[in-house]
């Protein structure tokens, strides 16, 4: 791969490696050099940046914009969302990142969280009941991915019926078919009609649920009450990014940790009779092969360097996660998969202001998960060749297709 570090005439690097063996890649591209100009997903020029210490400092300087005004024409600029969709968390920056962040925060405190572990477990078990007798299944379409829907859709009071729709708009959303762009543009308008018909029913029937209290707090507000308020486009921005990304990043850990243990079986064997080290075994699966490779893109707000490397304002920047976790001046041997090793500091969730909002849920339903699946199939094992196993092909997520195994 050409190293690329200076703002010349010098083509963007393909790609196509980090979206074939992303590791790699991320290793190659790490040794070459701090920052790479790249082609994006979506065609366009990015600026990615491969090293821990380098990462890790962008991740929190608020020179970095999440606003999309901020943007140089010509740039990679991730989903076109419509105004409804689009006025999340992932597009701001202070202050309305801080209101918008404060309102929502409430619903993912250590005590809320954990009282959620009793139904997370309960689902886990109903899950795997209905797998049990078959003596085989797809982890991903029949565990992994049912369980953050069921669980983020509990949390904002959507009906079971709607369920297996969101779960097709979500594959159209992260790994779009390019020869039929239709299908995302036709999920983007389901899923806003789905979130709007949504927030208008819960405003009729408020129900015990996460939206509507947000509902409330956004009419109340509107009524002229004191405290923080919430546009009808933040709101329902909320809503998609709540179920959205409660999904996707779930799913993928997930069925990325149980892998990572297929692959390691003495390291199976040994969460199998001792349980209680699940929640340090997460924190390394979310290390080792963590479900976003990719930070949220960027734009410097003024000309900057970043690992010595010139970017000029309004250019986009890519931060990645996965090449950070995997570089071996932070992490030795990195490639290793190591529960012993020193975690702190591991960048999967983000850090800063952005810093995940609902790692704790994702954590709780990681580790829930697993202790439930282990116990109820202590001899798990992968139920095709390994090799024929494909991640999707995606720069913003990285999980698989299916996992079938066998017990």
């Amino acid at each position: 791969m050409q190293n690329t570090t200076e703002t010349g005439p010098d083509a963007p690097i393909d790609v196509t490696p980090l979206l074939d063996d992303p590791y790699a890649a991320c290793a190659a591209l790490r040794d070459a050099g701090p920052v790479h100009r790249i082609t994006g997903a979506d065609g366009h020029p990015a600026w990615l940046v491969t090293r821990y210490d380098d990462v890790r400092r962008a991740l929190a300087d608020p020179r970095l914009s999440l606003d999309k005004r901020y943007a140089a024409p010509g740039g990679y600029r991730g989903f076109a969302l419509p105004p409804a969709l689009d006025a999340n968390l992932l597009n701001m920056d202070p202050p309305d990142h801080t209101r918008v962040r404060r309102l929502v925060v409430k619903a993912f405190t250590p005590g809320r969280v954990e009282a959620l572990r009793a139904p997370v477990r309960r689902i886990a078990d109903e899950l795997l009941d209905a797998m049990a007798e078959r003596g085989r299944a797809d982890l991903i379409a029949d565990y992994a991915g049912p369980l953050p829907i069921a669980v983020i859709c509990d949390l904002l009071g959507i009906p079971d019926h709607d369920r297996r729709d969101f779960l097709a708009w979500s594959d159209a959303l992260i790994t779009p078919d390019p020869s039929r762009p239709e299908l995302m543009k036709q999920a983007i308008g389901a899923m806003l009609e789905f979130y709007t018909g949504l927030i208008a029913a819960k405003r009729a029937e408020p129900g015990d649920d996460l939206l509507s209290d947000l509902i409330a707090v956004r009419d109340d507000a509107a009524a002229g009450e004191d405290g923080d308020r919430l546009t009808e486009d933040e709101l329902t921005s909320l809503a998609f990014l709540i179920l959205f990304a409660g999904y996707e990043n779930t799913v993928h850990l997930i069925g990325n940790a149980v892998l990572a243990l297929l692959d390691h079986p003495d390291q199976l064997r040994q969460l199998q009779r001792n349980p209680a080290e699940l929640p340090t075994a997460v924190e390394e699966f979310l290390r080792f092969d963590g479900p976003s490779p990719l930070s949220i893109r960027r734009f410097p707000k003024e000309d900057m360097e970043i690992g010595g490397v010139r970017i000029p304002a309004g250019e986009s920047v890519l931060l990645s996660i996965a090449s950070a976790n995997r570089d071996p001046a932070r992490f030795p041997a990195p490639d290793t998969l190591d529960r012993g090793r020193d975690l702190s500091g591991h960048l999967a969730m983000g850090h800063g202001i952005h810093y995940c909002l609902g790692a704790p849920l994702a954590r709780l339903e990681a580790v829930t998960a697993l202790d439930a699946l282990l116990g109820r199939f202590p001899e798990l094992r992968l139920g095709v060749p390994r090799g024929e196993l494909r991640h999707r092909r995606a720069l913003r997520a990285r999980g698989l297709i299916s996992l079938p195994v066998t017990w």
